[in-house]
């Protein structure tokens, strides 16, 4: 029995070894597309028209795909997931807590659920801790974009853990189609390609995010509708990242979801942990 357990902590040591860019990529995987609409300022005239107006459908769909998506101020969840980074494939559970707009903690456990890892992602700050090796991260949010390329959006990976759609590609700017109750919005943005599909209950189904330039993509498939108290959200997550010649699989399957709950998001760096 140690000698098996001993095997499988012997395989988790070399899932984050080396330049620990395994580590990472539960945390860079999602931000690799974020993407920031440029703000543009518009002079307009005040025009006074008592003529009936036309009713504006395509805003009546944007404006109805914002309003369907999820609201909250913190989420707690609890996720089974696979990892496949370049063909080595690991299991191990992610518990995942986020307060809106301003923190998302992560800790990464494996065998009988001994935690390996945690990691800590604000909009302007990085830490992460690996137990095993007893090193640690300590950077600047840029500390990311080196990774993930420059435009990287914190609130993206917000959206993308609970399901909700990237807040710049809903816009009156994308091109719509409208099918059997399946909405499609497609575009440009920041030279980034992007197609986001949508049920008709209004939720995010697929995003597809491409910068050819770079050679990179990025896919995410939501599935498994759950009520989650007053929420609704995926209860599976399926991202696929390929970056040059780097590909990256994600697997969650959430076992436990929670909304709007008092959290707490310990982290400190040991004494005795060295940077990484």
């Amino acid at each position: 029995m140690k000698k098996n357990i001993s095997n499988k902590a012997a395989r988790i040591q070399r899932f984050l070894a080396g330049s620990n860019i395994k580590l990472l990529a539960i945390c860079c995987l999602l931000l690799v597309f974020g993407c920031k609409a440029k703000k543009q300022l518009v002079a307009r005239k005040a025009v006074v028209d008592t003529a009936a107006k036309p009713v504006d459908t395509k805003l009546l769909k944007i404006n109805a795909i914002k309003a369907g998506q999820t609201v909250f101020n913190t989420f707690s969840g609890k996720a089974r997931t696979k990892l496949n980074i370049n063909g080595d494939s690991n299991d191990v559970t992610l518990n995942i807590r986020i307060q809106r707009d301003k923190k998302i903690w992560i800790s990464i456990t494996a065998i009988a659920g001994i935690e390996v890892a945690r990691a800590l992602i604000t909009p302007d700050s990085v830490l992460l801790i690996n137990r095993l090796q007893s090193l640690y991260v300590k950077q600047p949010f840029s500390f990311i974009k080196k990774a993930a390329g420059d435009q990287v959006n914190y609130k993206a990976l917000e959206s993308l853990l609970i399901g909700n759609t990237i807040p710049e590609l809903v816009t009156e700017n994308a091109d719509l189609q409208t099918t059997n109750g399946i909405t499609t919005l497609s575009g440009n943005l920041n030279d980034v390609t992007y197609k986001l599909t949508i049920g008709p209950d209004m939720r995010a189904t697929a995003t597809n995010l491409t910068k050819q330039a770079d050679s990179q993509s990025l896919d995410v498939v939501n599935s498994v509708f759950i009520q989650a108290g007053s929420k609704v959200m995926p209860s599976q997550i399926d991202l696929s990242s390929i970056v040059k010649d780097k590909k990256i699989l994600v697997n969650l399957r959430y076992i436990k979801e929670d909304f709007d709950q008092v959290l707490d998001y310990p982290f400190s760096i040991p004494a005795r942990y060295k940077p990484m």
